[in-house]
């Protein structure tokens, strides 16, 4: 494991990691964080947080793992980028600038090695159910920004189970597909907004009317410690699916700050 936000200890990874007598053939980036709540919300922090990790992140595992590709003359690359990387969501603003960054990074690399024999996957997978409510930063009005989270990164009928999604995402990557969309939600948002953006985004901004309007300045704090305090017996259930992905991913009982003790 390292910082992928640190340059230079993902190319240490990348080379400690390595084989000579097995060069890398594939190359990964999934990390990520959420933060939840309004623009009036985020600080610099929280913003560059975001960028860091999801934006130069990806950047940062390229620059080490593409030379020995392009000597090799093979190699895949794999870049987790979201249906928050192609559609604007109010309320994930960092999240979806840094996802936006990591599409357009894929994408364009994809373009720029043609004919190498390195391809790279810009992912594009709507919600996943991995238990990531439990460890998204809310702020704002959190137990009202959990409320509507949570069960939309929980529930089956909107979140995509996270062992299918890891299921595509290996043979799309192994492919070599330039870009690789894990649902027929993904591919409507993305056919939808490339073909009237300014509609989609009108229609988005009337969905973030509906969202809590909150201009408290208190520190983030994790799903798992919002539900605690703010307990919702509604919530909780609509969560339960969500909950079960946790406990196999070991995601659940993982140590989280609290701020406020």
């Amino acid at each position: 494991m390292c910082d992928v936000s640190d340059a230079r200890a993902v190319r240490e990874w990348v080379e400690d990691t390595g084989d000579p007598s097995r060069p890398t053939m594939v190359a990964l980036h999934v990390a990520g964080v959420i933060q939840v709540g309004p623009m009036s919300a985020v600080t610099p922090e929280t913003y560059g947080e975001a960028l860091d990790i999801m934006a130069k992140g990806p950047a940062h595992l390229v620059l080490a793992a593409l030379p020995a590709m392009r000597e090799q003359g093979f190699g895949r690359i794999g870049i987790i980028s979201s249906i928050g990387g192609v559609v604007p969501v109010p309320h994930l603003v960092p999240y979806t600038a840094a996802k936006f960054a990591a599409a357009g990074l894929g994408q364009s690399l994809y373009a720029e090695l043609s004919g190498t024999g390195v391809t790279v996957t810009t992912v594009l997978p709507p919600v996943m159910r991995l238990g990531s409510h439990l460890h998204a930063q809310f702020s704002g009005d959190r137990a009202k920004e959990y409320a509507w989270f949570g069960p939309g990164a929980s529930l089956p009928i909107i979140a995509l189970d996270g062992r299918t999604a890891a299921r595509r995402i290996v043979h799309g990557v192994l492919a070599g597909k330039p870009v690789l969309g894990l649902s027929p939600l993904t591919h409507v948002a993305m056919r939808v907004h490339g073909v009237a953006p300014a509609s989609t985004t009108r229609l988005l901004g009337l969905v973030g009317r509906l969202l809590p309007s909150n201009e408290a300045t208190a520190p983030p704090l994790a799903g798992r410690d919002v539900r605690r305090r703010h307990p919702n017996r509604v919530v909780r259930m609509l969560t339960m699916a969500g909950d079960a992905m946790a406990r196999r991913t070991n995601e659940r009982h993982r140590a989280v700050t609290d701020p406020e003790g």
